[in-house]
């Protein structure tokens, strides 16, 4: 790739305010696939909320008539590139940029077994000190060594769930009884896949519940939020990600914490914040401009309450659809503070679809069969 997006400064009188671009960042992604879809619509839904021009699909041969931002389709993980394609800063894009692939993971979120266990560089062990308060007992390795004896010591105070650093909704995960299970679920080529992704190993809960808490900052707007996701079931039947409901207040975490939450959910902000200020702290030249953390409270098997941050998500995601949403709301009404919005993901041909829901897509998936995605604005104040 070369020096970064050209801008054309004969066409850049038409359209100085700049160009808005999605850009997948992983050649994997399909741009057919209900996430390539859905992603590209909230794209072009935030071009109009920032003022931009929709430009489509990045294409770094183009001259670019005045400034160029940027929707990842997943966290950059490079900050080199960041500087290629012009991303320097959060007003430059719409999700993130890290230092290392293994930070945009779940794998931050625990410590190392011990000072001697495998690790990738660039590796953190103050950032598992700082939130070892907001999380639950767990540990993340890298060597299968280390993850038979990181469950062995796990499973002797109860049972320990295997979480893949590859997963997300829900997938890539199992609850183990036994260190021996570990090898089994990931499979012949498990060696490679713990030295290259990493692998968490963490308390199971019971009787779960998952909150929701993120920011998002397009151009002048800035907007954070609470709530709570829900779980439904693919086509395979396989619980996975459904939706989130959010309370979404115009400004930073202290106008969302002004809002009348119980409290449960002020917990689960400020665990939130203590992990994404422990991010910032503890990879240098890593930045955000949309953030979201999954909060799970439940019981463990002796029956004890816990709660804790899971894993975070700087990146275009399952509640972007909601985000989005709330951002259209402020952008339209400016005495507007407070509004709840929501995204529902629904498996199987033909669901029933509320008539004010904005469909984002719905139709067959070639990697998980049918699946209809839409967002709605549901209620709003001024308070």
């Amino acid at each position: 790739m070369g020096a970064g997006p050209r801008s054309d400064p004969q066409r850049a009188g038409a359209a100085a305010h700049g160009v808005l671009v999605y850009h997948a960042c992983r050649a994997s992604r399909c741009p057919r696939s209900h996430e390539g879809v859905t992603q590209r619509k909230l794209a072009q839904a935030l071009a109009g909320i920032a003022g931009l021009d929709w430009g489509g699909d990045f294409d770094p041969d183009t001259r670019y008539p005045g400034p160029v931002y940027f929707v990842l389709s997943d966290t950059l993980c490079s900050l080199d590139e960041a500087r290629r394609l012009g991303i320097h800063g959060e007003q430059d894009l719409f999700g993130g940029v890290v230092p290392h692939a293994f930070v945009a993971t779940k794998v931050i979120t625990h410590p190392l077994l011990d000072a001697a266990s495998a690790a990738p560089e660039g590796w953190s062990p103050g950032f598992a000190e700082r939130v070892r308060d907001v999380v639950l007992p767990g540990c993340s390795v890298f060597a299968l060594r280390d993850a038979e004896a990181a469950a062995a010591r796990l499973l002797a105070e109860g049972g320990v769930r295997l979480k893949r650093a590859s997963g997300i909704g829900g997938s890539g995960q199992a609850v183990i009884t036994d260190p021996s299970e570990i090898a089994s679920h990931l499979g012949p080529d498990a060696d490679a896949e713990l030295a290259r992704d990493g692998l968490v190993l963490e308390c199971n809960l019971a009787e779960v519940e998952t909150y929701s808490v993120g920011q998002v900052r397009v151009g002048d707007l800035l907007a954070s939020y609470v709530g709570t996701q829900c779980s439904t079931h693919n086509n395979r039947g396989e619980e996975v990600y459904g939706g989130s409901r959010l309370s979404v207040a115009r400004g930073d975490f202290e106008a969302l914490l002004r809002l009348d939450l119980p409290p449960e959910v002020r917990s689960a902000v400020a665990q939130a914040r203590r992990y994404h200020e422990a991010a910032l702290a503890a990879f240098p030249g890593m930045f955000a401009s949309r953030c979201n953390y999954d909060v799970v409270r439940g019981v463990d098997h002796a029956g004890r309450p816990r709660s804790g941050v899971l894993e975070q998500s700087w990146r275009i995601g399952g509640a972007s659809g909601a985000e989005v949403a709330a951002l259209a709301a402020f952008r339209g009404d400016p005495g507007l503070d407070v509004v709840r919005a929501s995204t529902t993901e629904v498996y199987g041909a033909a669901p029933q679809v509320p008539p004010d829901a904005l469909v984002y897509f719905s139709g067959e998936d070639e990697r998980v069969g049918p699946i209809t995605k839409y967002s709605r604005l549901e209620s709003h104040g001024h308070p």
